[in-house]
């Protein structure tokens, strides 16, 4: 039996008035390989617990200069040192983050995520009901995305509603006086780092920033945030959220302190409505839903695996006296899809809108089971998804037909399972303008077929 389901929750945006915040980070994301995986190509032979066994040496001796340590420790300068004569590449805080993360550890990935996060303040004029103006200041969270030191530029991914308020006097409604403040560096009002707004999604809730030419960052320890493909997330999993949430009321910028919060993933995807009268905002979108505790000022921050990754942007938490511990968070894939056009396209004044490529279809879920992985421990849903709807003179409208049933989509030589609702939507945001054409792998009439469709500039449509 064919279902389409769509939840539906009303919920309140989790943005502070009349305080401010900012997030900053460095888009180089760590993707290499562990110290444990370059030794065993290197020629090591034996398990993680083994390796680790064998950098201290026999009976309690570091190896290298033959002299006991200190209750036969080892410390992790010796370990660095080793994974580099085995080819480890990368800093010291690379090797860290990468040695740490081979078990789970909160307090090393919040103490990285955290150098990754800023708090965004937005101070605009509004017209009240009665026609008045008045100053107006509100504020959220961020993560740096993407970071150049040595010039002081970063690119930071924050929530739309941060910087949008339909009652702003600017005419696209966002606010055009944006700062930001980086982890440890919010106490002194000279501390703020002017940003712009270059592009950003309404109907995906997703706003980009930029900064040019800081000399606060080209000093501080800041980094750019470690990505993680949300896709990956499981249900049950750690999810800790950092932002510069308030405590309510009139609060000011140096008074709102960043704080880590510990919850699970408790749906990997869902779709919410989200509605917020106060600054004329209302859309439907896909999110992950956490336990984790957010609270207003939260908006726009991270959402951090136990490696310090990203898995998204917090942007909502249920408002019910009936409900509890139900926040909300966009998915990376989705965050990262629009930043990264955001960066490559959009300046903020002639260009500002997002896009991307549109197909013209509809699916539809034809079934869905739960997968149990004995290897890694971990049940996952999957979902068979089929063509239920082809627009005529669509872009697939002479490639496709109503139910062919979706297997992979293959995007620049790499290959994107299909195998939930939004696999697809969500491999989209790799197509990009050196991208000539996609290949879908699927099954038509009980026989499996690979349809090329190839793509144009025009092909891409600009989103709300």
């Amino acid at each position: 039996m064919k279902k389409k389901i769509v939840f539906i929750v009303s919920l309140s945006l989790i943005f502070a008035m009349l305080c401010a915040f900012l997030v900053a980070c460095d888009g180089k994301a760590q993707q290499g390989k562990s110290a444990y995986e370059l030794a065993v190509e290197q020629g090591f032979e034996g398990t993680l617990d083994e390796w680790l066994d064998s950098l201290k040496g026999i009976d309690g001796q570091n190896g290298v200069d033959g002299n006991d340590g200190a209750d036969g420790a080892v410390t992790i300068q010796e370990i660095f040192d080793k994974a580099v004569a085995e080819g480890f590449k990368g800093t010291y805080m690379d090797f860290l983050q990468s040695y740490l993360n081979l078990s789970e550890d909160v307090q090393t990935a919040s103490n990285l995520a955290l150098l990754s996060a800023v708090k965004v303040r937005a101070k605009g004029v509004v017209t009240d009901r009665w026609g008045r103006e008045q100053d107006s200041t509100s504020s959220g969270s961020g993560v740096i995305y993407k970071l150049n030191k040595d010039n002081g530029d970063a690119y930071i991914i924050t929530n739309y509603h941060v910087v949008y308020n339909t009652n702003y006097k600017t005419e696209d409604k966002i606010c055009d006086d944006l700062d930001v403040f980086l982890y440890g560096y919010d106490e002194f009002e000279e501390q703020a780092i002017p940003v712009k707004y270059i592009g950003g999604a309404y109907d995906y809730d997703i706003a980009i920033l930029k900064v040019s030419g800081s000399e606060i960052i080209k000093s501080s320890d800041a980094r750019a945030v470690d990505v993680a493909s949300s896709k990956n997330v499981v249900v049950g999993s750690t999810a800790l959220a950092i932002g510069a949430p308030s405590s309510g009321g009139e609060t000011y910028y140096n008074e709102i302190k960043f704080s880590v919060t510990k919850g699970i993933v408790s749906v990997d995807s869902e779709n919410i409505t989200l509605n917020d009268a106060t600054i004329g905002l209302s859309y439907t979108t896909r999110v992950m839903r956490v336990d984790t505790a957010i609270n207003s000022g939260n908006s726009g921050g991270g959402l951090f695996n136990t490696k310090g990754q990203l898995i998204g942007i917090v942007n909502a938490k249920a408002s019910s006296m009936s409900i509890d511990n139900m926040g909300y968070a966009i998915p990376s894939d989705v965050a990262v899809g629009i930043a990264d056009y955001a960066i490559a396209h959009c300046d903020g004044e002639e260009n500002k809108n997002i896009k991307k490529l549109y197909l013209g279809i509809a699916g539809t879920v034809n079934s869905s089971k739960a997968v149990y992985d004995t290897a890694t421990a971990t049940v996952k849903v999957v979902e068979e998804i089929s063509v239920s709807l082809i627009e005529d003179d669509s872009l697939a409208s002479d490639y496709l037909q109503v139910g062919d049933i979706f297997k992979a989509v293959d995007i620049d030589g790499e290959r994107y399972e299909i195998t939930r609702s939004f696999s697809l939507s969500d491999a989209l945001w790799k197509v990009n303008d050196s991208t000539t054409s996609i290949a879908l792998n699927i099954t038509r009439n009980g026989e499996d077929k690979v349809v090329v469709i190839p793509i144009s500039s025009s092909d891409f449509v600009a989103l709300k």
